[in-house]
């Protein structure tokens, strides 16, 4: 009994464990790009000029996650910006979020896909406030 039983308990731990693991591999990546997203906003609000815009490429953004794509979402409430969430594709419920600076609002694209293309974040700043938005590089 012993020997049918437990190599289903044995996979229940390793699947448990992998799953850990992707996850601590997705809140990296949010902090990367809440990160990423806060230098930039700290460069736009310091200059005088009211139009500014910056955007810079995520260099260090893995293409997979054990052979998963994974996607990475601005997420809020309304128009305010209030932090980045990474998740796989193909299992929404495994994520991991990273918070954002208050004040941001969103931008033109709040949603990007791992995969073969760079991703670029991008901040700007006018009158009616500062965005945050990815986009495809």
């Amino acid at each position: 009994m012993l020997i049918f039983v437990m190599p289903f308990f044995y996979s229940m731990v390793v699947d448990n464990i992998r799953v850990d693991m992707v996850r601590k591999e997705l809140k990296e990546i949010a902090d990367y790009v809440s990160n990423t997203l806060s230098n930039l906003y700290f460069l736009v609000n310091s200059t005088e000029y009211t139009s500014v815009s910056m955007e810079k490429s995520l260099i260090y953004l893995p293409s997979a996650i054990e052979d998963s794509v994974f996607v990475l979402k601005i997420a809020g409430s309304g128009i305010n910006a209030s932090k980045v969430t990474t998740y796989l594709k193909n299992a929404p419920s495994v994520a991991a979020d990273a918070w954002l600076s208050p004040g941001l609002k969103f931008g033109a694209q709040n949603t990007v896909e791992s995969g073969a293309r760079t991703v670029a974040a991008g901040c700007s700043r006018n009158s009616t406030g500062v965005y945050v938005w990815f986009k495809y590089a």
